[in-house]
């Protein structure tokens, strides 16, 4: 009995060491994708980097364009945001299987808003904060589907993409 249990628990800690994120201390993914906003359809390509066995940092670019009607006068406008971003990943501490990754962060980068001469919106460039919570579907070792809420997307609602890992 008692090297029942002190094998049972050895398995235990080992599986539970084992468990990380995906993308791991050291490692790097690309994400790419478009998203969906109040402000046109977002496209973004950015990238992450493991500097714990838990915690990610990284950055992002997103572009989107949109037309707005304000006071009767139609304005093109674009937007590009950049952005870098921290998460922490619960794999670990949730025992998540490694194809699976869910997370949690913080962005914080700026939001250049280029809108057309004579423009009167209340939209303009500036700094943004945000938060974003998500997760990816990994079907091979390296290719993965992402979905996330919020996140350094400039005025961003959410994202959908893939994500590579290096």
């Amino acid at each position: 009995m008692k090297k029942f249990l002190i094998v049972s628990l050895v398995m235990l800690f080992s599986s539970v060491l084992v468990a990380q994120s995906p993308i791991g201390d050291g490692g790097k993914q690309v994400n790419f994708g478009t998203g969906f906003s109040s402000f046109g359809i977002p496209l973004y390509v950015g990238m992450d980097f493991g500097v714990h066995p838990d915690i990610t940092v990284g950055f992002n670019v997103s572009y989107r364009s949109y037309s707005e009607n304000f006071l009767g006068v139609n304005y093109n406008q674009s937007i590009i945001g950049l952005f870098g971003n921290g998460n922490y990943h619960f794999n670990r501490i949730l025992n998540i299987p490694q194809e699976w990754d869910f997370y949690a962060g913080l962005s914080a980068g700026y939001v250049i808003w280029n809108a057309a001469s004579g423009y009167g919106g209340s939209n303009s460039s500036g700094l943004g904060i945000d938060a974003q919570i998500g997760g990816r579907y990994y079907w091979s070792d390296r290719w993965g589907v992402n979905l996330e809420f919020g996140g350094g997307n400039a005025a961003s609602g959410g994202r959908i993409g893939l994500s590579y890992k290096l």
